[in-house]
């Protein structure tokens, strides 16, 4: 293998590919990349054997082949070379090491056979549909902040992804929770989504297809099984396998008989409660709201520190209500919501509460309370 290629085309590739690649390995192939020139082509490929990227991109390639090489170091060797570089490779030497050279800069790295490299991407995904990228970034954005952490309960580990039904309509919807908070978020049904299974797509891969459609505008395909998702676009292919697990009904979780509803602008709720937060303990965070008609009073309090209070103006027209949540949490969701006004229905001080944009249905976020 043998080619010449742009720095910052080279960086880009690498810095999409070497997030895969886990930091300690007891897998010596798995620390590196694998890299196939050929057809003016060069691909590079890592895994971790649960999620796996490929990424292609122009180079001059005057002799074919390909090798592995240390993933992390070659990233930092290429992200320290000057703009405007050229890179040439050179793996032709037959001695297991490739030659990277860059003006008078010179680096020889030692690769393992490419032959050793595992293969993930194969297998048949038999449901495929097309999704915008801003459409898939949304879902993204609005439910990944619930994910469970807990990986005793590892079926929480990732964003529920299914179809449903919303009002009559098909929708695809994307639902994560903790068991503390819930978050979904849907868009229309995509042509050739409706015979999908309800799949649970890994942390890591949401984070990693965060990050990578950050970059795009394109239509990105999605493949999926009942054990593999895969994303295309712009030259690059993630799969990932998704968890085995069974997504707890969560429909049940959200509440069907909240009769109280306040109407509140969000960026003053939220600037309040970061407000009133600073003074809560750092283990519970919590802030208690106090609603009463056309009033609302955020107040948190800790031995150590003191209390604050903050007030503001709101709709509501119910009986008083005293309710305790974790403010970062409230904050959390806060950030999610893009309009001038949220809506909050509650039923008391021990039951889920809803929080919701005014005038958008497409995104809802359950919160449990705190006693406080």
């Amino acid at each position: 293998m043998k080619l010449i290629i742009e720095r910052a085309a080279l960086l880009k590739s690498l810095s999409h590919v070497q997030n895969v690649v886990e930091r300690r390995n007891t897998i010596p192939i798995l620390s590196n990349v694998k890299m196939t020139a050929g057809d003016g082509k060069l691909r590079l490929n890592a895994t971790d054997m649960d999620l796996d990227i490929v990424d292609a991109t122009a180079a001059e390639v005057s002799q074919p082949g390909e090798t592995t090489a240390p993933a992390h170091t070659l990233y930092e060797i290429v992200r320290k070379l000057p703009d405007g570089a050229d890179i040439e490779l050179d793996a032709t030497s037959g001695d297991g090491q490739m030659v990277l050279r860059s003006g008078r800069s010179r680096f020889s790295l030692s690769c393992l056979p490419a032959g050793e490299f595992p293969v993930m991407s194969g297998g048949d995904l038999p449901v495929n549909f097309d999704l915008a990228a801003v459409q898939l970034k949304d879902l993204i954005d609005k439910t990944r902040f619930a994910i469970s952490t807990e990986e005793t309960r590892y079926y929480l580990n990732g964003i529920y992804l299914h179809a449903a039904e919303q009002d009559g309509a098909p929708v695809l919807r994307a639902v994560a929770t903790d068991g503390h908070r819930l978050a979904s978020a849907e868009t229309p049904l995509p042509d050739g989504a409706d015979g999908m299974p309800g799949i649970i797509v890994p942390r890591k891969t949401v984070n990693e297809l965060h990050k990578l459609i950050e970059e795009t505008e394109a239509e990105i395909r999605v493949s999926l099984s009942e054990a593999k998702i895969q994303f295309s676009f712009d030259g690059v292919v993630l799969t990932s396998k998704l968890i085995d697990g069974t997504f707890p009904d969560y429909e049940r979780v959200i509440p069907q008989g909240n009769d109280k509803e306040m109407k509140v602008l969000r960026k003053a709720f939220g600037d309040a409660v970061d407000r009133v937060s600073a003074i809560s303990t750092e283990k519970s965070r919590a802030v208690k709201l106090t609603l009463d008609k056309g009033s609302l009073v955020l107040s948190a309090s800790s031995p150590e520190s003191g209390s604050a209070t903050d007030e503001l103006e709101s709709d509501y027209a119910g009986e008083r209500l005293e309710i305790g949540f974790n403010s970062a949490y409230l904050l959390e969701i806060m950030r999610q919501v893009e309009g001038d006004t949220i809506v909050m229905s509650l039923s008391d001080a021990a039951s889920p509460t809803i929080i919701r944009e005014e005038g958008d249905d497409s995104a809802l976020y359950v919160l449990m309370p705190m006693r406080v």
